[in-house]
């Protein structure tokens, strides 16, 4: 889940009296009932592998519908899709009916599948929900499990409620979101089903907020543009030969030498308006020296004390500069024998202003061995479309945030990471990162081992998107 994110007439929001809220929890010691049929949800999505080489989101999908179909849904309602070419990729379509004739679908978008995981390498099973000190671990227990189970919590309980939406609300869970390489199912739906798609607009992962590290909630945030993803390719060429009789001339070393200067390559400070807005408003609720330095570098960019300072945090430095990691090398084909190529494959995420070949033109410069070949990736996914800064999207959220996060400001920013809401843009949907997560400063280790979500935090943003998917629902 993204740490970042931002910006009608007047709405009256129709909220309902939450369970319990997250200090009630906290105080109380165990979840209302309601609760823990939701934590029952939650436990059943991260205990099915939907990781890309053991899992299937196929599974996953099947179960949920099942829980549809108890739930009263209709089987028109339940759209379950597929490439028959990968029979584990498939995802699920849900579809409330407003009454509204004017009001246009809302859609809410989430991906069923998660990151590989060795379970050597965590304290816990990845695929089994453990709750310890305060925290929920498994893989997909930040990214994006937890949204997955708000989303369908909402729509089960909405319909429990006897809520009779204006809007159509339409659900696509997909696989593909972190496996895209194999299949991306909202580029799949875009391509060959759009009309389950068709919205005004899009709610998706992205957005939400940061604790202090020590509990505090300093921020809350509504997505309002993403950055790009290019991919490539740096390969390195020599001419082999016996193990016996060694030479400089080496793909690896070539390779070598090109990753530490891939690993110190600093792209260039780039704000725009979300994200200066961003960095002056929490920097300001923040009121620590850090907070002080991003406040200071909104005003002027040009402070490089202030840049040093705000950039020593690894996820406000993934917001104000284009970055790149190296994620995969290959060298080499037998132990006794020099390599003949070598190739190290980039990872890039692109600012909005700058694109793929602005960043493959830096790669070739750091590097700066003419020898290498840095090509770029297929599969590049469409930019994204920044969405408009709509009140009637913005409002609603606004109020929200000052009821369930007092003193906090929801504030404008920028997804740290490309998206499925990237395949929206060709079909003219708008997509918006929705607040009311949050995670700690590390990110919760989403993609990492031991990744973790907050018991507290989980159960009080069923309550925030609940109450703020009911609110976009009832607009005319």
């Amino acid at each position: 889940m993204g740490h970042l994110t931002v910006l009608g007439a007047a709405l009256a929001l129709v909220l309902a009296p939450a369970d319990a809220t997250a200090a009630e929890v906290t105080a109380a010691g165990s979840p209302s009932p309601a609760q823990a049929a939701f934590r029952e949800l939650y436990r059943e999505l991260i205990e099915t592998d939907t990781s890309v080489t053991t899992g299937s989101c196929t599974l996953l999908a099947q179960k949920i519908a099942i829980r549809f179909r108890a739930a009263g849904f209709a089987a028109e309602q339940l759209i379950q899709f597929r490439d028959e070419a990968l029979p584990l990729d498939g995802g699920l379509v849900v579809t409330v009916p407003g009454t509204s004739r004017s009001a246009k679908p809302m859609l809410l978008l989430g991906y069923l599948d998660v990151v590989n995981a060795r379970p050597q390498h965590w304290k816990t099973d990845p695929f089994k929900l453990v709750e310890k000190d305060g925290y929920f671990y498994g893989r997909g227990a930040a990214e994006m499990k937890s949204l997955d189970a708000i989303w369908i919590d909402t729509l089960l309980r909405l319909r429990a409620e006897g809520f009779k939406p204006k809007r159509t609300i339409k659900l696509a869970l997909t696989c593909g979101g972190e496996t895209g390489g194999r299949l991306n199912g909202v580029q799949w739906l875009a391509r060959n089903r759009p009309e389950l798609l068709a919205a005004e607009f899009a709610l998706n992962e992205s957005g939400g907020g940061e604790t202090d590290g020590r509990g505090k909630v300093i921020s809350q945030t509504i997505a309002v543009g993403e950055m790009t993803m290019a991919n490539f390719d740096i390969e390195a060429f020599s001419p082999g030969g016996p193990g016996t009789i060694p030479i400089d001339d080496n793909a690896i070393y070539k390779i070598a030498d090109a990753l530490q200067k891939v690993r110190t390559l600093k792209f260039p400070l780039r704000f725009n308006a979300a994200t200066q807005r961003y960095f002056a408003q929490v920097g300001a609720q923040r009121g620590d020296a850090l907070g002080g330095a991003m406040v200071r570098l909104a005003a002027d960019p040009t402070d490089s004390a202030a840049e040093a300072m705000v950039s020593a945090d690894r996820t406000y430095n993934a917001l104000l500069h284009t970055h790149c990691a190296a994620t995969l090398v290959q060298g080499g084909y037998t132990l006794t024998a020099l390599p003949q190529t070598a190739k190290a494959s980039i990872n890039c995420y692109v600012l909005p202003g700058e694109d793929a070949e602005t960043t493959r033109d830096a790669l070739v410069k750091a590097t700066g061995n003419p020898e290498l070949v840095i090509s770029p990736l297929s599969g590049v996914r469409p930019v994204p479309v920044t969405p408009q800064l709509d009140p009637r999207i913005l409002r609603p959220a606004e109020k929200l945030v000052a009821r369930y996060f007092p003193g906090i400001r929801l504030v404008p920013g920028l997804s740290l990471t490309s998206t499925d809401a990237a395949f929206l843009g060709p079909l003219g949907i708008p997509a918006y990162g929705v607040p009311g997560l949050y995670t700690d400063p590390d990110g919760n280790n989403a993609h990492g081992q031991d990744e973790r979500q907050s018991v507290a935090g989980l159960y009080l943003a069923r309550d925030f998107v609940h109450d703020l998917v009911k609110a976009y629902a009832a607009q005319e």
